[in-house]
């Protein structure tokens, strides 16, 4: 008898079907591993925020904005390597880009441990961010192999609430790490982290492209999927606004430490208003879970993103006159990330969701788009850091008020569609 014919216990009432296409694993492991994956790129960006003024001051920086390059070349790598990883997931299957990447992500890791100067630490961070780009595409194209329409969001925002444990906790794990050893062992625990997700992953998970969906990498095959992916205005236009929207959650991350440290004088209590923010999230991701199927992907991400609009602008307001201290910002922060997982998930759904045919590629050019989009406009906000709270208050009204304008666009004026008026709707 296969291990696929063993008799499986009965599922809860309402709980999703396994999908074959990631059997053995059920619905659950399947959730934990992907989020797993997905956790590298959280852990890579946020747990080493605590060791920013070590770093700066290990290699001598000058310039006090200057450390968040090693966020931002990270996101450059990541954003950047997405762009073939698609191709060659569709052509290889995922398992294989998959662990090539992970391999790729420790040895660099293992790099930073090791880095003499910023130069080369921004060199190993690239490297480590392009490695990053094949557990992104892989986890993104596997869901979309797997599961289709309001059931892909649902399946987006669970693994999202899983993954966001990683952000709660990876400031409180850099700064445990900085408690017993220097900020080299940070690095070096990415590449424990990326070793780890090695062996779970040639170990349980199986490939998830059909054969015959396996696409030749070819000059026509690929401008053909190019052709699909921006010939859709849907795609475009939610890719487009996750990248706008989330530039300012990459503003955040840039200039974080020195927001929440050294204006807010939170000192010690940096990283528990950190995993505060990212609790909002994964608490979001978990209502998005339970309503989108009944509610809709549309109905719930342009609400949050009118939400969001709407007390970015008050955090500016304040900001203006002098007022954005610790009791208001911090409250304000932690309402705009409990909207922040009412968008990602389904903006990414929403991208996705024309593109079953290339899923691969599809969230390669996704993905990537996103990524760099974002990080570029996080690079500006964190670089406009003066002393005070104001570029990135103005940064988050800025990025709120440029996607309700690629949303208008996108939908032709029609937002807050829900239920059977959703495209798509049928598909549940």
């Amino acid at each position: 008898m296969q291990p696929t014919d063993l008799p499986r216990p009965a599922r809860p009432a309402g709980a999703p079907s396994p999908s074959p296409r990631h059997a053995p694993l059920g619905f659950a492991a399947f959730v934990g591993l992907i989020a797993g994956l997905m956790g590298l790129n959280a852990l890579a960006t946020d747990v080493m925020l605590p060791a920013f003024p070590l770093i700066s001051g290990s290699f001598a920086l000058q310039d006090p904005n200057e450390v968040q390059m090693v966020v931002s070349a990270y996101l450059l790598g990541f954003g950047g390597g997405q762009f073939v990883m698609g191709v060659l997931s569709d052509r290889y299957g995922r398992r294989p880009v998959l662990l090539t990447g992970l391999a790729v992500y420790f040895a660099a890791a293992l790099w930073c441990v090791v880095a003499p100067n910023m130069t080369t630490m921004l060199i190993a961070r690239v490297i480590q961010g392009a490695g990053s780009a094949a557990p992104r595409v892989i986890a993104t194209a596997a869901i979309r192999d797997c599961y289709e329409g309001r059931r892909m969001a649902r399946v987006v925002s669970l693994v999202m609430m899983v993954f966001m444990a990683v952000p709660v906790l990876a400031p409180t794990l850099g700064q445990a790490v900085l408690f017993v050893a220097d900020w080299r062992a940070v690095f070096g625990l990415l590449a424990v982290y990326s070793f780890v997700m090695f062996a779970l992953c040639a170990a349980f998970l199986p490939e998830t492209l059909r054969p015959e969906h396996r696409r030749a990498i070819r000059p026509y095959v690929i401008l053909a999927a190019l052709r699909s992916l921006f010939g859709s205005r849907q795609t475009v236009g939610y890719m487009l606004a996750a990248g706008v929207f989330f530039g300012a959650m990459f503003g955040f991350i840039n200039s974080a430490q020195q927001v929440l440290v050294d204006v807010m004088g939170l000192g010690v209590w940096f990283p528990a208003v950190f995993a505060l923010g990212a609790a909002g999230i994964a608490v979001s991701a978990f209502v998005n879970a339970r309503l989108v199927e009944r509610l809709g992907m549309r109905l719930l991400s342009h609400t949050a993103v009118f939400l969001y609009l709407g007390i970015s602008l008050l955090m500016a307001g304040f900001a203006e006159v002098g007022l954005l201290d610790a009791w208001v910002f911090v409250p304000l922060l932690s309402a705009s990330m409990l909207l922040v997982g009412l968008v990602f998930s389904n903006f990414n759904a929403l991208a996705m969701e024309p593109q079953g045919h290339i899923a691969g590629i599809a969230s390669s050019v996704i993905g990537a788009t996103t990524v760099l989009v974002g990080g570029l406009i996080g690079y500006a906000i964190g670089q406009s850091f003066d002393g005070t709270a104001t570029p990135m208050a103005l940064g988050f009204a800025g990025s709120g008020a440029a996607t309700v304008v690629i949303l208008l666009v996108t939908e032709r004026g029609r937002l807050f569609r829900s239920g059977r008026t959703e495209p798509g709707a049928a598909h549940r």
